[in-house]
């Protein structure tokens, strides 16, 4: 269960509204999905639990709580300890205090049915169970061998300014708008001891969106991230949510092996102890079942800008290029990704008219439309171009048509956010234009298509903004071309991009960096004419066929 934390220990009355946003926050975990994260961290019964300490960030009714105290009575008896010893071995934090007497209440109910004194379950129940706000506590409250739980479901922006202030200096990691659950990650992980595990269930956004990457940042430098559940179609909670949630596991160790897995609607108890025992086995590297598939990758993704999301198969094949080849955009063969120029006013600054200024200020222009077919078929749009070849914008006394091409629209151009910044140089485009980029052969990628969408110009046009680019002094561009036409292609911007309704996905300049080639001057020739011509023929399949040779993969896993 999760619950937002807002007040500290001494501020314990709530206003009706805040109440109201906690509440709103809580979200309850299934009894065989807490069985699953205690088994898959290795917090079981043979081992001795007063030895360690387990810390649960926001309890709420008591869920996880109720399950902990079965395993650590279990552990107290297979060990010959008093309960009593177990006074230390957990602490639980929530802000609600009709929480924090449900949780006590669940403890002690579940120590008595194991066969402790009352008296001493209410009292281990009373030293577990704290009323706080979990990420303003002091340190040492925090060190933990293990930390597990439901983190909250609220967003930073509904806490009070004073708390989000707290908040943000407490926890680096919450950065623009930031859901709780941030923090508790972060606050989580720095706690751990050595060789300590983190196992929450949460939403899995912050693995691929903006307000995550400091966590990202965290996990990659200092953690080693040891399993990624994803349970999006699972009934893993109380009541419905969409929030999208995973079981991850991130170790407080050097990165190790990773497992990555997907879950279906057949997911269940049975199921989950099944999967559990696949993990903790190590006998293969794959299971692929009606309820579950998983691959052990033998490192996690590097990168801190995005994690890539896709079926546990797909995510190994990605992981092993990612370790084998280096990355599309590389100053070594001097190859680049960009985007076309930005004009903040198409409207002027485009046009179809050859005649409508002097002839060298008008540059012919890549446009989406002109890309359609797969071959690059001019559709006769220009840019009034208001630069210079090094860089510089044209003195209008110089160009009189342009300059009365420009008057006539002033009135559009000058209310431009640009040309407001710097009036003096109102009739700028947004970008510069570097012409030098319109001799250059180049291949073209439209910004939103269901497949990935190559298109050569031989070094004809400039590209518009809705159009990202790529250049290389070493590539031969058809080759690199039909590499890039190819389905493994696709599956880095698969696991990366944005898709948009309708499986519509952005082929914008981050993703196609994600995209991992091989060394062009590796490539046997056959491949490299089996390449160029599979693109020439726009022939996804053969272009798939050659590019799985010169990966050194058997197949395209699903």
């Amino acid at each position: 269960m999760a619950t937002l934390a807002l007040f500290g220990t001494d501020n314990l009355t709530l206003p009706q509204s805040l109440q109201e946003a906690v509440e709103h926050g809580e979200v309850f975990t299934r009894g065989w999905v807490v069985e699953l994260i205690l088994d898959l961290i290795g917090y079981t019964p043979d081992h001795d639990l007063c030895g360690v300490r387990l810390v649960e960030p926001a309890c709420g009714a008591g869920a996880f709580l109720g399950v902990i105290a079965s395993r650590v009575s279990a552990s107290c008896r297979a060990h010959g300890r008093p309960i009593a010893d177990a006074s230390g071995a957990v602490r639980a934090f929530d802000l609600l205090d009709r929480n924090v007497k449900l949780s006590r209440a669940v403890i002690a109910r579940t120590l008595q049915d194991e066969g402790w004194a009352s008296a001493e379950a209410e009292q281990i129940a009373a030293d577990w169970v704290q009323q706080g706000d979990y990420l303003l506590q002091p340190d040492s409250d925090h060190r933990a061998d293990y930390v597990v739980g439901n983190p909250p479901y609220i967003r930073l922006e509904d806490v009070p300014d004073d708390r989000m202030a707290a908040y943000r200096a407490a926890c680096q990691s919450m950065s623009g708008r930031a859901d709780i659950y941030i923090g508790f990650y972060e606050t989580a992980l720095r706690s751990l001891t050595p060789g300590g595990r983190l196992g929450f269930i949460c939403a899995d956004r912050w693995m691929r969106n903006q307000y995550g990457r400091a966590l990202r940042r965290l996990v990659t430098r200092q953690f080693s991230m040891d399993l990624v559940l994803a349970m999006h179609d699972v009934d893993a909670f109380d009541e419905q949510v969409a929030a999208y949630p995973a079981i991850t596991l991130i170790s407080s160790r050097p990165q190790r092996s990773a497992v990555a897995a997907d879950t279906t609607r057949l997911f269940g108890a049975a199921q989950a102890r099944d999967f559990a025992d696949w993990c903790q086995s190590g006998v293969s590297e794959r299971i692929d079942t009606e309820a579950f598939k998983a691959a052990r990758l033998p490192h996690w993704f590097p990168e801190e800008e995005s994690w890539p999301a896709a079926s546990p198969a797909r995510l190994a094949m990605l992981e092993d290029l990612t370790k084998r080849f280096g990355l599309l955009e590389d100053p070594r063969t001097g190859t680049r990704v960009g985007i076309g120029v930005a004009t903040g006013a198409d409207k002027v600054f485009l046009t179809q008219d050859a005649d409508a200024v002097e002839s060298d200020r008008l540059l012919p222009m890549a446009m989406v439309r002109d890309t359609t077919s797969g071959a690059l078929n001019w559709s006769g749009t220009y840019l009034v171009n208001p630069w210079n070849a090094d860089g510089d914008l044209v003195d209008l006394n110089a160009y009189p048509r342009l300059a009365s091409y420009f008057d006539k629209h002033g009135d559009a151009l000058r209310k431009r956010y640009v040309a407001v910044k710097q009036p003096h140089r109102w009739y700028k485009t947004i970008d510069k234009v570097d012409t030098r980029l319109t001799v250059r052969p180049k291949l073209l990628f439209p910004d939103m298509k269901l497949t990935i969408h190559p298109v050569l110009d031989q070094g004809r046009l400039y590209p518009h903004h809705n159009l990202y680019f790529i250049v290389s002094d070493a590539w031969d561009m058809r080759v690199l071309g039909g590499l890039l036409l190819s389905k493994i292609a696709q599956a880095f911007v698969e696991a990366y991009a944005v898709k948009m309704r309708g499986g519509t996905l952005r082929f914008q300049a981050q993703y196609l960096r994600k995209i991992r080639v091989p060394d062009p001057n590796a490539i046997e020739e056959s491949d490299k004419v089996a390449l160029a011509d599979a693109f020439d023929r726009r022939d996804v399949g053969a272009a798939t066929e050659a590019a799985l040779r010169v990966y050194g993969l058997t197949e395209l896993p699903e």
